[in-house]
């Protein structure tokens, strides 16, 4: 459409100067720029308000870990950690993260944002701050190490990630679109490694659409000893996502070695895990945690919503519950879905007793809960009550193990501001 005329320069000049002004204003909050996401700065305070029931932070204390848990439908990946018992609480934004691997040798978080398209992203722990004469390296609390995004590799959006694990060193992925197992590089990009002998036909396997849902993985030490959960073992006119498709009983895990199931009868199984050589797994549809014996899944506990997420710190599982969307409640028929919430739960897997939890009131979907030792990190950049001043400070001069290792730029003991005219205090 062909601009008005303008009556008159100034009036022009008054119009380009308002123009240019809102340019400059806009990407300026940190949320937004590290996200790549316009509105994360917009991040509703509700989705954060939580409810504790029994000590959950003394526990991630006493273990000194924190946890990494992705909410898929609000957009969040939050932080749990724990500061003496008491909750420390973090988040970023990202478009619909799902699965999260910790590769604790190389201090590497990874997280699949699984929209269209999908990002892999590569976070690692703030290890200080670069040498500057432009900021004052003064300020009020204590940063604790955060987790900053370092890299971001694009997928097609018809990979669609669901989980992540460290397979002998290196990163795989779930690719529930093409009904395989990959692997993941920031430089090579994908490539299918493993799928089910079921998606073969005699013109081989079938990799152009979901079929199955193939969307766990239980790492072993290689693809042969790892194990992978899927909600059939088909291909078929229906396929997930229709309202109509067929789940219950119907979800199995398959073995890494004979591409085969070796546990049927479960319902939209997720999180299957490797813990010692015990396998769990969670029976999403019955709202279950299971361990699999003898080739069938043993309920261990039962928990009030979607179970998925699964995290194993020696007798403790932490496992997430998820509300079902209620155009998905066909999918959990042994759950009472108007009751389902939304939370993170420490259960023995001795008794099967839920020793404590934490849940959000305005929760809805978590998608992977994982553990981190506190050594490496147990925050994420962004706190419950923002500080834009030490927001702003983390990412103008973050330095992580990625950076130049120089003398210069390693961490430095404070001195006296007085004397060097700003504060050289590094914060770890």
């Amino acid at each position: 459409m062909a601009r008005s005329p303008i009556s008159s320069g100034k009036s022009r000049a008054d119009e380009l100067e308002a123009l240019w002004a809102r340019h400059s204003a806009e990407w300026r909050d940190t949320a937004q720029v590290a996200s790549f996401w316009k509105d994360a700065e917009n991040t509703d305070p509700e989705l954060l308000k939580y409810r504790v029931r029994g000590e959950f932070f003394e526990l991630l204390n006493k273990l000194d870990i924190a946890l990494i848990v992705s909410r898929e439908y609000e957009h969040l990946l939050l932080c749990l950690g724990s500061q003496g018992g008491l909750p420390q609480i973090s988040y970023l934004p990202l478009p619909h993260p799902s699965g999260v691997a910790v590769d604790r040798k190389k201090r590497r978080v990874y997280v699949a944002s699984t929209r269209n398209p999908n990002q892999l992203l590569e976070m690692r722990p703030l290890s200080g701050f670069l040498s500057r004469h432009d900021v004052d390296l003064k300020f009020g609390g204590q940063v604790d190490s955060p987790l900053i995004v370092t890299r971001s590799l694009y997928l097609p959006g018809c990979v669609y990630m669901h989980d992540l694990a460290l397979i002998g060193g290196v990163l795989h992925g779930n690719a529930v679109g093409h009904n395989a197992v990959i692997s993941l590089d920031f430089d090579g990009g994908f490539k299918r490694v493993w799928w089910p002998r079921c998606i073969e036909n005699s013109k081989g396997p079938v990799f152009e659409q979901n079929h199955i849902q193939l969307n766990s993985i239980a790492a072993g030490k290689t693809l042969a000893d790892s194990f992978f959960s899927a909600s059939s073992t088909g291909i078929a006119k229906l396929r997930p996502g229709d309202e109509k498709y067929p789940v219950d009983g119907r979800g199995v895990i398959f073995s890494g070695r004979t591409r085969e199931p070796i546990c049927k009868g479960l319902t939209r199984p997720h999180s299957a895990r490797l813990s010692g050589k015990q396998l769990y797994v969670d029976n999403s549809g019955y709202g279950e945690l299971s361990v699999v014996v003898d080739g069938k899944a043993e309920p261990v506990a039962r928990l009030g919503g979607w179970t998925r997420g699964l995290c194993i710190v020696g007798e403790i599982a932490f496992v997430g519950t998820s509300r079902v969307i209620p155009r998905f409640k066909q999918y959990a028929p042994g759950l009472e879905v108007e009751k389902s919430i939304c939370g993170v739960h420490a259960v023995s897997l001795k008794t099967g007793k839920v020793l404590a939890s934490v849940t959000w009131a305005s929760g809805n979907q978590i998608f992977a809960v994982e553990c981190m030792p506190r050594t490496m990190s147990c925050a994420l950049p962004f706190s419950l009550k923002r500080d834009s001043e030490r927001e702003k400070l983390v990412f103008y001069a973050f330095r992580t193990d990625s950076a130049a290792s120089s003398k210069r730029m390693k961490p430095h003991k404070s001195t006296s501001a007085a004397k060097t005219g700003r504060s050289s205090k590094t914060l770890r």
